[in-house]
């Protein structure tokens, strides 16, 4: 009787002990394997979640993004490495997988591209959760930046969920990332009125204002000749925070000073010359 006759004529328990037996240093070695590799896929993710939580140039998200990613591939390498024990042709495997993962990146490369805008937007930081900004269409403040989406609440008080590729794939204002802004102001006044005086009026209000810093100093100009009024201009360098209420405050101030010095505003104003037929 062969070999293979009598493993045949044995039951299914006897064949399932007797491959036991033969096999169970490879079955030794794979399990030794196993445990080593997901100990040290473990240890080495942690490692690179810690190095990148310690670096500013990463968020915390990204952090854990990529640890995770070293670890999968490792769970991987070591699944093959386990296989390969036992005589399975790997190279196969590797195509299979190779197969796979451009399957699934076909199918899913909306969502692939956003992982790879939001993983971008978190290393590049052209915006921080609480900073305002402007992209495209929309215009909020931060509240909230994932892998997939960010999260914005609008000037008006509104919800918005932005996918990361279409806010990365757009030229991106951020309101809030350098401590002062420039603001300017543009004011028309008669054309009989005193530009000098105008301007002199503009640069008394600046100077008197202390939110207003002094470097870059505040300038005034003759900003455009329009058809009922000429814009006098100015321009100012404050705080950020305190670039909103300084506009309102300097327009209406403006408007205030300008009356009491007798300087006018004009109306649009159009003449009308009528020729005889």
């Amino acid at each position: 009787m062969t070999t293979d006759q009598t493993v045949s004529a044995l039951t299914v328990p006897e064949q399932i002990l007797l491959w036991l037996r033969l096999n169970m240093m490879d079955i030794a070695g794979a399990f030794a394997v196993l445990v080593i590799g997901l100990i040290i896929a473990k240890l080495v993710s942690g490692w690179v979640e810690r190095a990148l939580t310690k670096s500013p140039r990463f968020e915390p998200t990204v952090a854990n993004f990529l640890s995770n990613l070293v670890k999968y591939a490792l769970w991987a390498l070591v699944l093959i490495t386990v296989l390969g024990q036992f005589g399975v042709e790997t190279t196969s495997i590797l195509a299979a997988l190779g197969g796979m993962a451009l399957a699934i990146g076909l199918a899913l490369q909306g969502t692939l591209s956003n992982v790879a805008s939001g993983v971008m937007i978190l290393v590049q930081k052209p915006f921080k959760v609480g900073e305002g900004i402007s992209a495209g269409s929309v215009t909020g403040t931060v509240m909230q930046i994932g892998l997939f989406t960010t999260e914005l609440k609008q000037f008006d008080g509104l919800f918005v969920m932005v996918p990361n590729s279409e806010l990365w794939n757009q030229a991106i204002v951020n309101f809030n990332r350098h401590p002062i802004r420039r603001f300017e102001l543009v004011v028309g006044i008669g054309y009989d009125d005193s530009m000098e005086q105008a301007r002199t009026e503009l640069l008394a209000l600046a100077a008197a204002d202390e939110r207003i810093i002094d470097d870059p100093a505040p300038v005034t100009f003759v900003a455009s000749l329009d058809d009922s009024s000429v814009g006098i201009g100015m321009r100012v360098w404050c705080a950020t925070g305190d670039y909103l209420k300084l506009g309102w405050d300097l327009t209406e101030a403006a408007k205030a000073r300008f009356d009491d010095v007798g300087i006018s505003i004009p109306f649009p104003q159009r003449e009308i010359t009528q020729r005889a037929a």
